[in-house]
């Protein structure tokens, strides 16, 4: 028993930090946002989708590592069986998925900002954001694999 609640505070310390990166990122990006549009007037407008994408996925992140959290709970309650369990596996879910589509939005963003302007080149993005993608779905799958015999147990 206090393996498993070591290991629990462990991970919830760790979400609990993951969480602040978060909200810290969340603060930096308008300033970063200000100073590149007034280095690149021109372009400004496309910070437009870049700051939708961004506070999409800080949302979407911040929900997952909240239903984390609560899954941990659960967990050190016993209640790892539960259908409150399977319900914040199934939000996680949700969460990784909309992750994926705001990565797509930026990858699009991305690639009409490189075609707009010349100079702009976009493969070093582009490939960062298909790295978040192949992640992002590796920790779908895994949610979905937990999720599965969930379903199935007796509660």
């Amino acid at each position: 028993m206090n393996v498993r609640r070591g290991s629990t505070t462990f991970l919830k310390v760790i979400i609990f930090l993951a969480g602040i990166g978060v909200l810290a990122l969340c603060i930096w990006l308008p300033g970063i946002s200000v100073k590149d549009a007034k280095v690149h007037p021109d372009t400004a407008y496309f910070l437009i989708p870049f700051l939708i994408c961004s506070y999409g996925f800080c949302t979407a992140v911040s929900v997952a590592l909240y239903q984390a959290y609560k899954l941990l709970t659960y967990i050190e309650k016993n209640n790892a069986f539960s259908d409150l369990a399977l319900k914040s596996l199934q939000i996680i879910k949700k969460c990784a998925f909309a992750v994926i589509i705001l990565i797509v939005i930026a990858i699009v963003s991305l690639r009409v900002l490189a075609s707009v302007t010349d100079s702009d080149d976009a493969a070093g993005p582009t490939s960062l954001c298909l790295m978040g993608i192949l992640a992002t779905s590796i920790f779908a799958a895994a949610v979905d694999a937990l999720q599965k015999p969930l379903k199935k147990a007796p509660i």
